[in-house]
């Protein structure tokens, strides 16, 4: 069953910036999809008609089968919980505990299931000494956790992730990474959108590319990652490891594939090579800071 569509949307602000023209798209339940696409291409416009925050002039929106309208938009927010990307957008409240428990108490839960809800995502996030503290006073990288909190508080099946990683430290993107994997994981539908083609072509199941409001490609990331002329024409880079890739290939030590690596194991896997050359590229792959994800000319000769 599908999650959620996009039927031929188009969306104009009032100034007449064109935001979205024609978006068509299709999430299927307990897969996690990935709108790549770089600054000002729309997504988070695209993203705030999932939630029903915006309303389409043009085309339609379906969640769990519900078209959106202003009459269900109470059901549509209660189903897709929306992440922004600056969590001072989402949290108002004067402790972190209110914040959390308003989702809750507006759907007008008991005070002990409101609650039990709360305790359950300060516990799920590790947040717990939060519980107390003024959201003004955290850090970008703790509002973003207490955010999320509050959007779990609700409980809703799908979730979508409005640039997830934007702001954190390279600890703190990893166990965003891990806690969307999580929900996923958990049977819950995770759409996130990004312009981090690493984090796109790692984690998602299926990917569309934004440009100028309009989705110019779609398919699995191998597919999407393997056309460079199609990277090229949407201002997106290829990730570190498919470039890492076509490095190798260049200097013949790799096997030729059909698809290209998406994970640093996939990479070296088809090294030409002993099994000491590549937990030795492995090593060297994961050092954070060196040109195309740490593998130097000097590397690849000793692998000739």
């Amino acid at each position: 069953m599908r999650a959620l569509e996009v039927c031929n949307l188009s969306y104009r602000y009032p100034d007449g910036t064109q935001a979205l023209k024609h978006v068509n798209l299709s999430v299927k339940e307990g897969k996690k999809t990935a709108i790549l696409g770089p600054n000002g291409s729309g997504k988070s416009t695209l993203f705030y008609h999932l939630n029903g925050i915006i309303l389409p002039q043009k085309g339609k929106i379906i969640v769990k089968g519900r078209e959106i309208t202003k009459k269900n938009v109470y059901y549509v927010r209660t189903t897709v919980g929306l992440v922004f990307q600056d969590p001072d957008d989402q949290l108002f409240a004067p402790t972190v505990w209110d914040d959390l428990a308003f989702g809750p108490n507006n759907l007008g839960l008991s005070g002990d299931e409101v609650a039990a809800r709360v305790e359950g995502v300060l516990s799920m996030l590790g947040i717990e000494e939060f519980r107390d503290r003024n959201p003004d006073n955290l850090s970008g990288g703790e509002k973003k956790k207490v955010a999320i909190a509050g959007v779990l508080a609700m409980n809703p099946e799908i979730l979508v992730f409005d640039e997830p990683t934007s702001g954190l430290d390279p600890k703190s993107t990893s166990e965003m990474i891990e806690l969307m994997d999580e929900l996923a994981s958990d049977g819950r539908t995770v759409i996130i959108s990004t312009h981090n083609v690493d984090i796109a072509s790692s984690w998602a199941d299926y990917i569309y590319i934004l440009r100028k409001g309009e989705i110019y490609a779609e398919g699995e990331p191998e597919s999407v990652f393997s056309k460079d002329d199609l990277l090229k024409k949407t201002n997106l880079t290829a990730p570190v490891v498919v470039r890492t890739h076509r490095e190798f290939e260049a200097h013949n030590i790799y096997k030729k594939q059909d698809k290209v690596p998406l994970t640093i194991l996939d990479l070296v896997e088809n090294l030409n090579g002993s099994k000491k050359q590549k937990r030795g590229m492995i090593r060297v792959i994961q050092i954070p800071g060196m040109k195309d994800g740490g593998v130097s000319a000097v590397d690849l000769d000793e692998l000739k």
